[in-house]
């Protein structure tokens, strides 16, 4: 799958939503982007918790959904924890996933998300089931 199918897979869903353009992928990671403006804000004019945890468990998604024969197994969150660090009202956020296990029914990635000068504002933990269609 080349990252113009996967953006087009998801650009009617809650992916597009957010505005989430996933920019490259390799064997072991995921990289995407997302613009922080302010349907994405708490009240106080920050981005929102719950869009960079919606973020990360996106990202991490893709990435087992890439690792996967995705006609015979399909890809379900099972686990998400984070943290946040730090809080940023407007620019890009960039969610890059790494894969740290890769069983035959479970994933587990480690998802951080930083500003565009690579300062962090988030860290996710990511576990996926993967379930026989």
């Amino acid at each position: 799958m080349t990252i113009e199918q996967i953006n087009k897979l998801c650009k009617d869903t809650f992916v597009g939503q957010l505005e989430i353009e996933f920019l490259e992928y390799g064997n072991d990671y995921v990289l995407a982007r997302m613009p922080v403006n302010p349907p994405k804000h708490q009240p106080n004019g920050v981005l929102h918790g719950g869009v960079s945890l919606a973020l990360a468990e996106t990202v991490a998604g893709a990435g087992s959904m890439l690792l996967i024969n995705d006609e015979r197994y399909i890809v379900y969150g099972l686990q998400l924890t984070g943290n946040h660090i730090a809080t940023i009202s407007d620019g890009d956020v960039f969610a890059r996933a790494e894969i740290v296990h890769k069983g035959q029914s479970t994933h587990v990635w480690d998802v951080k998300i930083t500003d565009k000068n690579g300062k962090l504002i988030s860290v996710s933990r990511v576990t996926n089931i993967i379930k026989e269609r």
